[in-house]
């Protein structure tokens, strides 16, 4: 299956790949009705247009048509499925993890080291924790979910363009038409789902933060000294070290080595820079 989209049934092709899923059997009818449904009451195809474009998914390899009329998917099929909603659902939290983890863990260790330096009292400590944790959880809400729907709006309205470009080769003018009124509506519907997605990352994101930052500051907080800082210290470095690296590493097909560095790197300059700015404001 090409990437670039050209003839209506790779649309089809595209639609149906979101609705399977491994191991799930599709009635031919269910995707019938919710193609319909994405056309909104327009006659946008025919159940000979799906028919077409299901023949030659199987041919491909990507689905699997059985005797009493059912579609699954095959181990190709999924794995095209699965990329097909990460790129138009966003159903894969990558960033806002990463984010959360990144932002939470150096939140975390600039509250501890710059309370462990300035030798504050539990009460005026946690206090400040709850204020800084709080910003920056609720920064990253705002952010993740005013600017990742502008970002997402943006590329979906991209690739809409581009998607159209390719279809206006179509020589046939019904079929033309068709395909080029299917795609409007089809990403009218996932407008409407990159807003719940986002709504989805933000909540993530601002949870991760409070999650990665708040385990070692009450780690800190409750107990004694020395044994406080070496343990929260710890779970920040295992955070930072074990989690994020190991999922940046994997999701961005990157040697872990070049992964820790990197974070490490960023860790260290925004904690220093944070030091030290506090240190001059103090």
């Amino acid at each position: 299956m090409s990437f670039e989209i050209q003839e209506l049934p790779d649309i089809i092709r595209v639609i149906v790949l979101l609705n399977l899923k491994q191991g799930i059997l599709v009635q031919r009818p269910f995707l019938k009705k919710h193609i319909d449904k994405v056309c909104a009451g327009y006659a946008c195809i025919e159940m000979v247009d799906l028919d077409r474009a299901l023949d030659e998914m199987a041919t491909e390899g990507l689905i699997s048509l059985k005797q009493e009329g059912t579609i699954e998917p095959t181990e190709e099929g999924a794995r095209l499925s699965r990329e097909w909603q990460s790129l138009l659902l966003k159903k894969e939290p990558i960033l806002e993890i990463v984010a959360g983890l990144t932002d939470g863990s150096i939140t975390g260790l600039v509250v501890i080291l710059s309370a462990f330096i300035a030798n504050l009292a539990v009460s005026t400590a946690a206090f400040a924790a709850f204020l800084t944790l709080a910003a920056v959880a609720i920064t990253n809400f705002s952010s993740f979910l005013l600017g990742g729907i502008t970002e997402d709006l943006a590329d979906m309205i991209t690739l809409q363009n581009l998607m159209n470009y390719s279809l206006g080769d179509i020589l046939d003018k019904r079929e033309r038409n068709k395909s080029l009124l299917l795609v409007e509506q089809l990403f009218l519907v996932l407008h409407k789902e990159i807003s719940r997605s986002n709504l989805q990352a933000a909540i993530i994101c601002s949870a991760t933060t409070l999650l990665a930052g708040a385990m070692p500051i009450a780690t800190f907080l409750t107990v004694p000294k020395p044994f406080g800082i070496i343990l929260s210290l710890g779970i920040v470095a295992s955070i930072v070290g074990i989690f994020l690296v190991r999922y940046r590493a994997k999701k961005t097909k990157v040697h872990w080595r070049i992964s820790l560095l990197e974070t490490i790197a960023i860790v260290v300059i925004a904690v220093v820079a944070s030091l030290i700015i506090g240190h001059v404001k103090a």
